[in-house]
């Protein structure tokens, strides 16, 4: 899409926004809308007939007309064409009362890591996997599921995760779970049943994490990391830890995989002490500059348990993620869980499996893979030329970068970019209370930024770095 204007209508236009036909046709109807341009109940021209205006294909259009459709901006009715959806208008505020509200921070662009471009959300693919299974699906499918979770799901999951990430993947191995959370909130459980006292962490990672542990009572000491990795050796000197949590593929937050020495020393202990790894892939699947880094239950499938969701690769909002577990372990875990699968949707389940086994997901994460890989280029190029004293790491895998700082500026600099309406975080929010002070920089994620609104935070950025 090149930057001049194209006509719609008599005196209407369009201004696509952003690098991807699709998206920023999307984006120009919804400004149309929210500007009044595009009144409710106007009647908007056919595919063919915008795509021949826009000189682009007309799948493009049908695409982006779905997908506005689906979002409540338009309606499409047999006969009727597509036309703008009735939207109530927006309150304006009292004019006196703007002027006595008090001034704050401006809001705008958020840069937090862990959340993916959730805009870029296949509807269209989802919509169609999900008619396709809802057609197909047993009368059973709607009464209480087994709490595995279905069938189909831990089928097709047995095989992309064999092939996509190395992980012996056994079917019946396999168990569902409404997300990361849910999984490590299970096997918790389970661990403090077999009277297992502390499950170690890494000294950088979610405190979330650390916290739901510490709820199922279980101490979680630190173990230290480096470029290398988390120092897996330091495990055999921990006399009460029966259990450790890692972030192999891509440390978080720091960004770095875990050495193979160091992944071997964590199975030589589990192996050698009957203690379990608990391993979080949660961004294993976007890998830019050489091939995956496999997983690490590869190398004992009886003593790694593989967790995995969709919350990264499509959106956190279908809340499905699996546990691949030891066959020892299995029937505890499916204990802790109940009776019956309360927390994963069957429905959502099945549409899952048959986006998987269409290809559909494949061709997604592909696609998604390009686009972060853009824009991590994109954030490395503009601070080498804006902040060229910034040193940027972590960035072959994943969705966020580390951007290191001069000592004692990283909260200064947080402070500062919240003053310009960008929101960031400092590594020092990752660090656990029992490791030592570290160095100072800021972690930024680069997923969830729309593409109309990624050129913009990266802008806010730059301007606050030192």
């Amino acid at each position: 899409m090149t930057d001049s204007w194209a006509t719609f209508g008599a005196d209407l236009y369009l201004e696509p926004v952003g690098t991807g036909l699709r998206s920023g046709l999307m984006e120009a109807l919804r400004e149309a809308v929210r500007s009044g341009r595009l009144a409710p109940g106007t009647r908007l021209p056919s595919s063919r007939a915008l795509a021949a205006d826009l000189g682009i294909a007309r799948n493009t259009v049908a695409d982006a007309y779905a997908e506005l459709v689906a979002e409540g901006w338009l309606t499409a009715r047999q006969g009727s064409g597509t036309r703008v959806a009735q939207r109530s208008a927006p309150r304006r505020p009292d004019p006196v009362a703007a002027r006595t509200r008090p001034a704050r921070p401006r809001t705008g662009h958020s840069l937090k890591a862990g959340s993916p471009d959730v805009s870029s959300f296949p509807r269209t693919a989802w919509l169609r996997a999900a008619r396709k299974a809802l057609t197909a699906a047993p009368d059973e499918v709607f009464d209480y599921g087994d709490p595995r979770g279905r069938v189909e799901l831990r089928t097709v999951l047995a095989e992309y995760l064999a092939r996509s990430r190395g992980v012996y993947a056994d079917p019946e191995r396999i168990v569902i779970c409404s997300g990361f959370v849910h999984g490590l909130m299970l096997l918790g459980t389970v661990l403090r049943g077999r009277r297992v006292r502390e499950l170690a962490v890494e000294s950088y990672g979610l405190g979330l994490h650390r916290d739901l542990v510490t709820s199922t009572g279980l101490a979680t000491p630190c173990l230290a990391l480096d470029h290398l990795g988390s120092r897996t050796g330091e495990l055999a000197a921990m006399r009460g830890t029966g259990a450790v949590l890692l972030t192999p593929a891509h440390q978080f937050p720091t960004g770095v995989p875990l050495h193979p020495d160091r992944r071997a020393a964590a199975v030589d202990w589990a192996r050698s002490t009957g203690g379990l790894i608990l391993e979080d892939d949660y961004d294993g699947e976007f890998r830019y500059d050489r091939q995956p880094v496999g997983a690490l239950q590869g190398l004992d499938p009886e003593r790694v348990v593989h967790l995995g969701t969709a919350s990264k690769s499509l959106a956190p909002a279908l809340r499905l993620g699996w546990m691949v577990l030891p066959r020892g372990l299995v029937a505890e875990v499916v204990a802790a869980k109940g009776p019956s699968d309360w927390m994963s949707g069957t429905l959502d389940q099945l549409t899952l499996a048959e986006f998987i086994a269409s290809g559909a997901y494949d061709r997604h994460v592909r696609s998604m893979r390009l686009r972060y890989r853009r824009r991590r280029d994109q954030l490395v190029a503009a601070l080498a030329e804006r902040a060229p004293g910034i040193e940027v790491g972590g960035i072959a895998a994943g969705l966020h970068a580390v951007l290191e700082l001069p000592p004692g500026t990283e909260r200064s600099v947080v402070q500062a970019a919240a003053f310009q309406g960008l929101t960031l975080e400092g590594l020092a929010t990752y660090r656990h209370p029992d490791a030592p002070a570290g160095r100072d920089a800021l972690v930024i994620g680069y997923g969830s930024p729309s593409d109309s609104a990624w050129a913009g935070a990266l802008d806010a950025l730059c301007r606050v770095l030192p």
